[in-house]
């Protein structure tokens, strides 16, 4: 029987007065990977702010693990949740080495030395995400596909049970983009972490997700697997564009977009 590890219930964000999310309530199960999909300004990123604990909701609540978000220290939550923002930035003069090594904040006391924990635990998030040889490397040094593999392995060195991601792609070329993906898919099966993922490309989320959730104007309009939530008439709706959508059965594989 499944487990679910994240539960948002009636989850609703509020900024100066302006509703960015409203009434979204879901729950993500344990080593799934969910895709949440809407245009622009459609909420995916206020809604992982808000099921990270980066941000409080305004009405509702986020249980994780089955205890409210809320009530978990910044340090509990960092030890459970990792989270990759779209444009992760570290400043100048840090290595890939001195990245990845910050996702072992969370578990090391003020003025706490390296405990060999710590320096196996980067060690395994740098070979897993095949940025090993790139230690002493400057992150300003790499390409865009290299440093999100390095944001990846600081993300693991935490150890989370739920990890998010948004849009993990975006400004990368297609070779970069299937490279980081397929990096998703075979870390969640080997570390057996949870994965809620912000992705703007419909194509890659049928392909690489369990399930889906699309978002309109901050409120969830459709939650299921690929084949019960897109159809035309949804991309028609939320998105704005007609589309034509190649099923292998009752399995979507491919949306084809049309220009009239």
């Amino acid at each position: 029987m499944a487990q679910v590890v994240l539960q948002a219930e009636k989850v609703g964000y509020r900024v100066r007065g302006r509703p960015l999310l409203s009434d979204v309530t879901l729950a993500v199960e344990r080593g799934e990977l969910l895709g949440v999909l809407g245009p622009n300004g459609a909420g995916k990123t206020t809604l992982l702010r808000v099921l990270s604990g980066i941000a409080r909701p305004s009405t509702g609540r986020v249980v994780l693990e089955g205890e409210p978000l809320e009530r978990l220290s910044d340090r509990e939550r960092a030890r459970r949740v990792a989270v990759v923002s779209q444009n992760p930035g570290v400043g100048f003069g840090f290595t890939v080495w001195d990245v990845v090594s910050m996702g072992r904040y969370a578990y090391r006391r003020f003025l706490e030395g390296w405990r060999p924990e710590d320096r196996r635990a980067v060690e395994s998030a740098l070979a897993a995400t095949g940025v090993a040889h790139l230690r002493h490397r400057l992150i300003t040094e790499l390409s865009g596909g290299e440093r999100q593999r390095v944001f990846l392995a600081r993300a693991l060195a935490q150890e989370p049970r739920v990890l998010f991601l948004d849009e993990p792609i975006a400004n990368l070329d297609v070779r970069y983009q299937l490279e980081v993906l397929n990096l998703v898919r075979v870390l969640r099966a080997r570390q057996g972490c949870t994965v809620v993922m912000a992705i703007h490309d419909l194509n890659w989320a049928v392909r690489f997700c369990d399930r889906l959730l699309v978002l309109h104007q901050g409120r969830a309009v459709a939650l299921g697997p690929a084949a019960s939530v897109l159809d035309e008439a949804l991309i028609r709706d939320v998105f704005g564009v007609h589309s034509r959508i190649e099923r292998d059965g009752n399995r979507p594989v491919r949306v084809e977009f049309l220009t009239a």
